[in-house]
């Protein structure tokens, strides 16, 4: 009974650390409003097969997210209205989900203190904070792969100990499977994958594999995937295995994608931001870890699970910070574990190279602690001019959970993990709930849309702009939206003189006019939006026109 009530307040906590911030932050361009408007247009449409942005087809991903944000937009009422905390929901849940199969697998490892030390730092970190608030895949995808893992976990540990491995486990894995290629494709079965290659390369040893059913569970993920990709693979004659696979998947396996190729060692770098602030306690686990493996398969598994797939995706040139968030609960687990050690076992000497790793991570622990609370305080100065009073228990907040994670005992204790957690909690929900949202120069498309809502003549009305492009454009003003040249704005206007608005740069309104003149016209301003675009870092002011009379 106390174990289910650990579970469901870890399940509650961390759906408050998300909660702040998943309806007052507005859409963060560019990946979360292309999802949100893919889904928006399943709804509008009726076409649960198709992804598509406006007109253009969208095949980055599978159809999986998109289902389970329709759902929360069904559910919610609002339809194709829905605002985007509707959408966000589904990944705040994914986390949630994440943080209580996190949890599960420690307490089934290593005890019940591991499994709550687990499921706290998981639900704490900086990357499920923000992926929670983040209407992707990322947070249902680690949700899937969580449980996958864990299941793997217990169907390995039962083989090395001879004991047989409970009915349910190998359906967990082989539907978590299943779920994770609808998702996101691959990277569920590619972490699973990598895991067991590394145990059999250190054991030789693949007879428990047969405890995984790999016949009956292959014909559930075909079951579970096959369908929808048939389907789309017909409806879309063969483009989304083309671009999906060819274009987005190895694409980025070949060269840095979307602008996004960095060099190997660029998830080492971002680790003390995406893993505070448990990072440096979890690199003091995992070194006792390294040293012990040989002789607990616990370690063994929990190692197999982040060092391979981090390596993996080192060498990858493509990167994103999120791509390896689904190995951070194998050092979450690690964490868990140490508690389980004596004091005077927990911190055992540690190598050269290992001492350094450690004060490099503490050195990234105190520059990220620091960094947080200055952006805090500084941000609302620079972008609004103005002092938030709000800052103030935010970098305070930073600063103690990082004072709470500096340990230089390795083993720390449980409640000082909570309490670290609760400070990280208390930072996020002031960053991303109260501040963030507060940074007004930088959510230039909400501000169009108020122009829109307060200038537009008809209720048929549609916004055309030029060189202001962003997805969450089309999200807050409407499907409709045209992205277009300063020709295309005085072309939209000319077409429907009455009730066309357009959006274009102050300093092409004399360009504008100059197309307009030809027809007699001319383009009246009636409202101005001045801010910063940050997806592209240009500082941008904005006209929004209408025919003069």
């Amino acid at each position: 009974m106390a174990l289910n009530r650990n579970y469901v307040l870890l399940f509650l906590f961390s759906l408050v650390m998300t909660a702040s911030g998943l309806a007052s932050l507005p859409p963060i361009d560019r990946d979360e409003p292309r999802f949100v408007q893919a889904t928006k247009q399943m709804v509008e449409s009726g076409d649960y097969v198709d992804i598509r942005f406006q007109d253009a087809s969208r095949y980055q991903k599978p159809i999986g997210i998109y289902w389970l944000q329709s759902a929360a937009v069904t559910l919610s009422g609002e339809g194709a209205d829905a605002p985007i905390w509707i959408y966000r929901t589904v990944s705040a849940l994914g986390i949630a989900i994440a943080v209580l199969a996190i949890a599960w697998t420690g307490t089934n490892l290593f005890g019940a203190s591991a499994g709550i030390a687990a499921g706290l730092v998981m639900a704490a970190i900086f990357a499920t904070a923000f992926e929670g608030r983040d209407a992707k895949t990322d947070a249902m995808l680690l949700a899937c792969c969580v449980a996958a893992q864990g299941a793997l976990a217990q169907i390995y540990m039962a083989s090395r100990r001879d004991q047989p491995a409970a009915g349910h486990l190998w359906w967990i894995f082989w539907i978590a499977q299943g779920a994770a290629i609808l998702i996101k494709g691959p990277i569920g079965p590619l972490l699973s994958a990598l895991t067991i290659a590394t145990l059999f390369a250190f054991e030789r040893d693949g007879r428990w594999l047969s405890r995984l059913k790999v016949g009956r569970g292959l014909a559930l993920v075909v079951l579970i995937a096959l369908p929808w990709l048939a389907l789309i693979t017909w409806k879309s004659h063969g483009a989304f295995l083309q671009q999906a696979v060819g274009k987005d998947m190895l694409g980025k396996v070949a060269s840095g994608e979307e602008s996004h190729g960095q060099p190997p060692g660029f998830y080492m770098l971002t680790y003390s931001l995406f893993m505070w602030p448990f990072g440096l306690i979890a690199v003091g686990a995992g070194l006792q870890a390294l040293n012990r493996m040989r002789d607990d398969v616990r370690l063994r598994f929990c190692l197999a699970w982040y060092i391979p797939f981090w390596l993996v995706f080192e060498l990858i040139p493509t990167k994103l910070p999120h791509y390896v968030l689904p190995a951070y609960p194998g050092m979450a687990l690690l964490i868990g574990w140490l508690l389980t050690l004596q004091p005077q076992d927990a911190g055992a000497p540690l190598k050269r190279w290992q001492q350094w790793l450690w004060w490099s991570t503490a050195f990234g622990l105190v520059v990220v602690s620091l960094g947080l609370a200055v952006v805090c305080v500084a941000a609302p100065i620079y972008l609004t001019h103005t002092f938030s009073w709000w800052s103030i228990p935010a970098a305070a907040a930073a600063l103690g959970a990082g004072y709470l994670a500096f340990s230089r005992q390795l083993q720390v204790p449980l409640p000082r993990i909570g309490a670290t957690a609760a400070c990280a909690g208390i930072t996020y929900a002031l960053l991303f709930g109260v501040i963030a949202p507060s940074l007004k120069p930088i959510w230039l498309s909400p501000a169009i849309k108020q122009a829109v809502l307060a200038n537009k003549p008809c209720d048929t009305t549609v916004l055309a702009s030029s060189q202001y492009h962003e997805p969450s454009l089309v999200f807050l003003v409407g499907t409709k939206t045209v992205l277009t040249s300063i020709g295309g704005v005085a072309e939209h206007l000319l077409a429907d003189p009455a009730c066309a608005l357009g959006l274009a740069p102050i300093g092409d309104e004399q360009k504008l006019n100059g197309m307009l003149s030809v027809r007699g016209r001319s383009a009246a301003r009636i409202a101005e939006v001045d801010g910063l675009n940050f997806s592209s870092g240009d500082k941008l002011s904005l006209g929004l026109y209408r025919l003069a009379p």
